[in-house]
């Protein structure tokens, strides 16, 4: 099967980017002709200033994907990341060349300026299902007056305009809980399938995680991954000794690291195959989460190195969790549960390696590559036929 990968790439590298590169590989190691059409968003407060203002409809950007659809003839396009670079005019110009267009849900930057249905640390779904005005009443993206009104006005034209219907064949949400979230955003609900993302196997791992002093945060130093709430109850939390581990880099990492807590270390930023073997020696993971996460990819990798999560009940993370979920989830934003939490699981060896054990069968069921690709190749043969 031959696939156009299209992609707007973010400035700093995450989880959405991650995926879309291993997916390309995992589909490419299958036989499958992958071409990859990535785009980055321009650098410089006047060139981002100007790519912003053609974030509703980019002509170029659409002459560009039409030209790549018409030479190369793909069986099908996987859309992931259209902000802002490439707008949603690709969408339109695979349409017109007869390609059928899958395209994921990675956020909620159909329905939201900001993608995270978050605002001032809290839950927020005041634009889910009607324009997105309350946004830019409160500065939703980037806190900015004129960055807020350029979402706003390119996620208003993309609904007039109902670009979302008329132009995806097929939309990949990563949890049924986000798919609910989208079906109330105003997308069909007869076009959106589940699909989770999944991880590599790092391997079986050589101790138990009871063997290990080591509890890890993973993921961006940013308010909406609930640090503060992590480091008031890591403070009052009784541990036994363990040590905590801050993986990641952000906005918040010189702030938090100046608290200057006991038995916390940062280690900013580190490569996926460091973040394996740091999985694969740890004790617990903590997601302390407060938004709605589409997909907690950190929580697949550590259920795949046979770590238990301790997480937010929020989103869908209780779906990823599955049957561990109920003993293992906690109020988000509430640092005295958190801090119970910590001193209930982190002592409890036993616990430990049995959810360790669970999350690790859950992993092979649900989240290993040989799943992904057999979830890939049936979304793409739903749309083929469409192929004209």
């Amino acid at each position: 099967m031959k696939i156009l990968q299209v992609h707007n790439a973010y400035r700093e590298a995450g989880g959405e980017d991650a995926v879309v590169r291993a997916e390309a590989e995992l589909l490419t190691d299958a036989g499958h002709v992958v071409t990859r059409l990535h785009v980055a968003n321009p650098q410089g407060a006047v060139r981002a200033a100007a790519g912003l203002a053609l974030a509703p409809w980019n002509p170029a950007a659409a002459h560009r994907v039409g030209e790549a659809a018409e030479r190369l003839r793909p069986d099908v396009a996987h859309v992931h990341n259209t902000w802002y670079r490439l707008s949603p005019s690709v969408l339109g110009a695979l349409k017109r060349r007869g390609v059928p267009v899958v395209m994921t849900l990675h956020n909620y930057r159909v329905m939201c300026i900001n993608g995270q249905l978050l605002r001032r640390g809290e839950v927020c779904t005041r634009c889910v299902g009607r324009l997105p005005l309350p946004g830019l009443r409160y500065r939703c993206y980037r806190d900015s007056w004129g960055a807020s009104a350029a979402a706003t006005l390119a996620l208003g034209a993309a609904h007039a305009a109902h670009v979302w219907q008329r132009h995806v064949d097929l939309f990949l949400a990563m949890s049924q809980f986000a798919r609910d979230q989208f079906v109330a955003g105003g997308l069909p609900e007869e076009h959106i399938r589940v699909k989770p993302h999944f991880v590599p196997d790092p391997g079986e791992r050589q101790l138990p995680p009871s063997a290990s002093g080591k509890v890890l945060f993973v993921g961006r130093l940013s308010r909406e991954k609930g640090l503060y709430t992590l480091l008031d109850a890591w403070a009052e939390a009784a541990t036994g000794g363990c040590e905590l581990l801050v993986v990641g880099a952000g906005p918040l990492r010189r702030e938090l690291e100046a608290r200057a807590l006991p038995r916390v270390r940062f280690l900013g930023w580190q490569p996926p195959d460091e973040v394996r073997k740091l999985m694969l020696d740890a004790r617990l993971l903590v997601f302390p989460s407060i938004w709605y996460e589409t997909f907690g990819l950190t929580i697949v990798e550590a259920m795949a190195a046979g770590v238990p999560v301790l997480a937010s009940d929020l989103g869908g993370t209780p779906e990823l969790l599955g049957p561990l979920a109920g003993d293992w989830l906690v109020p988000p934003g509430d640092a005295r549960s958190w801090a119970a939490a910590l001193s209930a699981t982190v002592q409890d060896n036993g616990g430990i390696d049995d959810a360790g054990c669970q999350a690790r069968r859950r992993y092979a069921d649900l989240y290993s590559p040989g799943r992904g690709l057999e979830l890939l190749e049936g979304a793409y043969r739903s749309v083929s036929s469409l192929r004209r």
